[in-house]
């Protein structure tokens, strides 16, 4: 089957992304152990770092019963959580399960073209759900935090999503 297919389109970006290499050698235990506790402390940290700019308030959280799920917490660096991957990921198992791209696992370049469209779209998610938390008053209303605010609070969440 010539032609284009849909994980052609995301060659370009492929430098861009970054992408963790599989070790050559066995990867030593304590190793493991080190990298592992220094992701959960960054991770620790940033859900506990306030966004800068948000109007603090007494209201009752919308996502509360979703907050668990979506490793996330109110206001933090974190507000987005595991979400963005976790849905990207889900929705091209999806794809690739019913047929509707065309890849084949076993095959390297697919496999990392499949990476990449994956990482890709948890980007468009996280900066399309930045947006909307802060369009629709999660931190303020946008007219009293003014377009600048607005902005960096959309940042913050989409490089705390990286």
């Amino acid at each position: 089957m010539s032609g284009l297919r849909f994980l052609d389109l995301v060659k370009p970006f492929t430098p861009v992304i970054p992408e963790v290499q599989v070790p050559e050698t066995k990867v030593p235990f304590q190793q493991r152990i080190v990298w592992t506790s220094v992701t959960l402390v960054i991770f620790l940290v940033m859900s506990q770092m306030p966004l800068y700019g948000i109007v603090s308030s007494d209201t009752s959280d919308p996502l509360y019963w979703l907050r668990m799920m979506m490793a996330s917490n109110r206001g933090t660096l974190m507000e987005l959580g595991i979400t963005p991957i976790i849905s990207s990921g889900m929705v091209f198992q999806l794809l690739a399960g019913t047929h509707l791209i065309d890849v084949n696992l076993d095959l390297k370049s697919d496999r990392e073209l499949y990476q990449t469209a994956q990482k890709l779209l948890a980007i468009i998610l996280s900066l399309g759900q930045a947006i909307v938390f802060v369009a629709t008053g999660l931190y303020g209303l946008p007219s009293d935090l003014g377009a600048g605010i607005c902005v960096l609070l959309v940042v913050q969440l989409l490089t705390a999503a990286l």
